[in-house]
């Protein structure tokens, strides 16, 4: 590791000081999302010193490691995505404690991982609210990026969709929901599996 990785990470700590929102860091504890620390940074604001800092392995592994929010998803902004082993995916995702660490890892991060649909199909499938969600939100981005799924793909996320819009949670709901959308909306031949399928639980796409 480089020797001056931990002055770095000391330097992004203090820079935090000058972002913080002290209502919105208010606002998520009302709602129950704990963090040691919490400065209500802006994501505008962290996706700008991403952009100063560029992609930085190292530093990503470093950063997820403090357990401040601002750090966290810094790590996910930085991460180069063909560098990450499915096996630091893994712990990164045990160690994601809030629906927002997990929306933002799957948007700036895991969406671009070589193995993302694997990982995606893997979470659906899990009983964990938060993998779920995760799964889901890499998933609606793949599709957006007219990434196609083959048979087996397309049967395994109907499926996991059709259990997930009957969660208790909300969040996975609306998740899956937009999932689903997204799946219509990469063809006519999509549109009519979706619809279809939403029937079953007298559900309709829009």
């Amino acid at each position: 590791m480089r020797e001056n990785i931990q002055e770095q990470v000391k330097e992004i700590k203090q820079s935090f000081r000058l972002l913080m929102d002290g209502q919105t860091a208010q606002s998520m504890r009302e709602k129950g999302v704990e963090y040691k620390l919490n400065w209500g940074a802006a994501i505008p604001m962290l996706q700008e010193k991403a952009r100063e800092i560029g992609k930085d392995y190292d530093l990503a592994i470093e950063l997820w490691k403090a357990d401040v929010r601002e750090c966290k998803i810094l790590a996910t902004m930085v991460m180069p995505a063909e560098q990450m082993l499915p096996e630091i995916v893994d712990i990164w995702m045990e160690q994601t404690i809030s629906q927002e660490i997990a929306e933002q890892a799957a948007f700036n991060l895991y969406q671009y991982l070589p193995f993302a649909a694997e990982k995606a199909y893997q979470w659906m499938a899990s009983e964990k609210e938060l993998y779920q969600l995760c799964g889901f939100h890499i998933l609606t981005r793949l599709f957006m990026n007219k990434q196609e799924p083959n048979e087996r793909g397309i049967n395994e996320f109907i499926d996991q969709a059709l259990a997930a819009l009957q969660s208790p949670s909300i969040s996975v709901r609306k998740a899956a929901m937009q999932c689903m959308i997204r799946f219509a909306e990469l063809g006519l031949v999509y549109e009519r599996m979706a619809k279809s399928a939403l029937k079953s639980l007298n559900l309709e796409l829009f």
